[in-house]
């Protein structure tokens, strides 16, 4: 099967059910090693070297214009002759809509399955690795050793006191993380405030967060690594002189709706529950600041 992933997640998915042969396309923010040999059909319009203020400022600009975050090359996508297409609509800023996706296929004559994974919690995720299995013919056994994992982070965490926990997934505004993030909060043993599982990403007010009084705040900026995150931190430490805080690499273990986002809850019960937990590998979440 001829697979284009236009969602990293998806491109993620496949290559853990181990299809990664099988992709003919994938996006600009698929991992390195997979774009040196897949093409990208799926690129930015967004200027490059944009500080997170100005990414907003731009995003905001574009969706009141109803012009796209995401280019679509479409002549090479249909030059690629992809069997199924892979994409999503739950957020028109963290990658190209299925509907777009649907409008190009018509335009240029390509016949693709279009396959579009919407999670909105850690179950849906699961269940979408189900979903791209049973379509392209692999194992999913990787859904039950998943389960698996959580299963034992559950048991590490579950007697233990639970810290409240403001996740922002921006600075510049503050936005608090929606979708499946708050849960993975509540997995790692944490108590999600300032937002609801399964609802959207919100803007708030710096005030009216650090009136939640929160034990923790972890910084998961949206697609950035860990290095962004840790610097980001700053402003949040200056605003929660009395919290504790967190960074995290979002891009790989909290946004990115994959089977990384296990690695995720696990780093995060290991930061909220020293001794629980095995350390995670370098790279993957940092206090940035403890407690005053």
């Amino acid at each position: 099967m001829r697979i284009a992933s236009l969602l990293p997640a998806a491109t993620e998915i496949v290559a853990a059910l181990g299809r990664a042969d099988d992709l003919v396309a994938v996006t600009y923010e698929c991992e390195a090693a997979i774009r040196e040999r897949v093409p990208v059909v799926v690129d930015t319009a967004l200027p490059p070297g944009l500080e997170p203020g100005e990414i907003d400022a731009v995003v905001r600009d574009r969706a009141a214009r109803g012009l796209p975050m995401y280019e679509l090359d479409r002549a090479a996508l249909a030059a690629l002759q992809p069997d199924l297409i892979l994409t999503q609509d739950l957020c028109a800023v963290c990658a190209l809509p299925a509907g777009t996706v649907a409008d190009a296929l018509d335009a240029i004559g390509c016949r693709a399955d279009v396959l579009s994974l919407d999670p909105r919690s850690v179950g849906d995720v699961l269940g979408a690795i189900t979903a791209v299995g049973d379509r392209i013919g692999a194992s999913t056994e990787l859904v039950g050793v998943l389960r698996a994992r959580l299963d034992a982070v559950a048991a590490a965490v579950g007697e233990r006191p639970r810290p409240r926990v403001l996740v922002l997934e921006w600075v510049d505004p503050p936005f608090l993380a929606g979708h499946w993030v708050p849960e993975l909060v509540r997995r790692a043993g944490g108590e999600p405030i300032g937002a609801v599982e399964g609802g959207r990403s919100v803007t708030a007010d710096w005030a009216e967060l650090a009136a939640l009084a929160a034990d923790v705040v972890l910084v998961a900026p949206c697609g950035y690594g860990l290095d962004a995150a840790t610097e980001q931190a700053a402003v949040v430490r200056e605003r929660f002189a009395g919290a504790a805080v967190l960074a995290i690499d979002a891009d790989s273990y909290v946004v990115r709706a994959g089977p990384r986002i296990v690695d995720g809850i696990e780093a995060i019960a290991w930061a909220l529950h020293p001794g629980a937990m095995p350390p995670p590998p370098p790279g993957r979440i940092t206090w940035c600041a403890p407690a005053r």
